[in-house]
């Protein structure tokens, strides 16, 4: 979220990192910034001057005003990097309905709560065979390169039909693509590989269609409901999304778990689904990974928080800072595996909410309900204060996670 607020009066100019001792929690002058004022106006790299929404009842009732456009060509719309970055090929996520609406309703079904269910005793395998995998090390292990990143990475892969060999190129391009300080010219050139890898695959998928959501595009492509770029952007987009975010949450999680020891035996020493439900809440509440902010434009006046946006004026919504809104979440900085967080946002909010938040919060359930479980000794192989974590990523977590039994 730094990049939203350099250079402002209202908010000084301060870096991406995080405070010292406290990798969890937003950056102290934004929050500082939610207990001065609701809504503020803030500098942007470009000179643009959107709202900073900072309060959480603020950001869930314009994320749902139907005066409030996610359309990325609307005027004001705050944009995070010069137009031609790779937003500009902008997938549904970027647009109003009905278009959003349509191209959404292309690839629901596959992430319905019925359909993820049934896929548990296939994550919990993969979960099971990787910690075999770590088990069988001698030494400590990157827990990001041994687990947290292939769990997510063959779910979607098998979701998508996608292979998984190809996992290292489509990783390496996807961190590129979410670089907050990447060059322009990197940034499109990794999206364009992407999309002829996307392409690529959906060409095999007509040739030899499968049981999977890509070649369920391609029927989509055939019956001419879905061009084949904007099939290709729509996988990119899942492919991307699916890995990426709940990847993060499974490493950062594991750390926030390992700086609270307590926290950890809740979770480690039950067997209740519930209990590890809300675990995975209040998880997800607190570290709260996409740091962009919900980035929006208004299409009409709007009086909201003591101020009015007026039409064409840009709005950052921070969802971080919101789920650590204390009118929101009682002592809203400590984290309490038993706090009621089901009310977050860390989803987004809205008709635009994420759209693989049931697979999201599935794998993640599975992981913290078996990783603890089956080593219980797990710890830290390094201390915390010489971790790489990805201040320069728009999902947050870290690169490497050494951890040893």
């Amino acid at each position: 979220m730094a990049d939203t607020l350099a250079g402002t009066a209202a908010v000084p100019e301060y870096p991406m990192a995080r405070a010292a001792g406290c990798p969890f929690d937003p950056p102290p002058d934004l929050t500082a910034q939610q207990g001065e004022g609701r809504l503020v106006k803030v500098r942007l790299w470009d000179g643009s001057t959107p709202w900073l929404v900072t309060r959480y009842e603020d950001q869930r009732a314009l994320l749902l005003d139907p005066r409030v456009s996610a359309d990325i060509t609307r005027p004001g719309y705050p944009l995070q990097v010069a137009a031609g970055g790779g937003e500009n090929n902008a997938s549904f996520i970027l647009m109003d309905d009905p278009e959003h609406a349509r191209l959404r309703r292309m690839v629901t079904a596959p992430f319905a709560i019925k359909r993820v269910e049934a896929m548990r005793p296939g994550v919990q395998k993969i979960v099971d065979d990787l910690i075999d995998g770590m088990l069988a090390e001698s030494g400590p292990v990157d827990l990001v390169e041994a687990f947290a990143l292939p769990v997510p990475s063959l779910v979607i892969c098998q979701m998508l039909g996608v292979p998984y060999e190809d996992h290292d190129f489509f990783q390496e391009n996807s961190r590129l693509l979410i670089k907050r300080d990447a060059a322009m010219e990197d940034r499109m050139t990794a999206h364009g590989r992407l999309i002829a890898y996307l392409d690529e695959l959906m060409g095999e998928k007509m040739a030899r269609p499968a049981d999977d959501l890509l070649s369920g595009l391609v029927e989509r492509v055939r019956s001419g409901e879905l061009s084949r770029s904007e099939s290709a952007r729509m996988g990119v987009l899942l492919l991307i999304a699916g890995h990426e975010t709940t990847a993060n949450m499974i490493a950062l999680g594991t750390l926030a778990l390992l700086e609270h020891p307590e926290q950890l035996a809740l979770l480690r020493d039950t067997d209740d689904p519930k209990r590890v439900a809300a675990a995975v809440e209040e998880l997800l509440r607190y570290l709260t990974i996409v740091h962009n902010g919900r980035r929006r434009a208004a299409l009409e006046d709007i009086e909201i928080g003591g101020q009015v946006i007026r039409a064409g004026e840009g709005m950052v919504m921070p969802n971080d800072l919101a789920n650590r809104d204390p009118a929101a979440f009682a002592d809203p900085d400590r984290l309490d595996l038993r706090r009621d967080a089901r009310r977050h946002i860390a989803f987004g909010f809205g008709v635009h909410q994420c759209l693989g938040q049931p697979l999201a919060r599935m794998e993640l359930q599975v992981v913290y309900s078996t990783l603890y479980r089956r080593i219980p000794t797990l710890k830290l192989a390094a201390p915390v204060e010489s971790l790489p974590f990805k201040h320069d990523g728009s999902v947050y977590g870290v690169y490497e996670l050494p951890v040893t039994w």
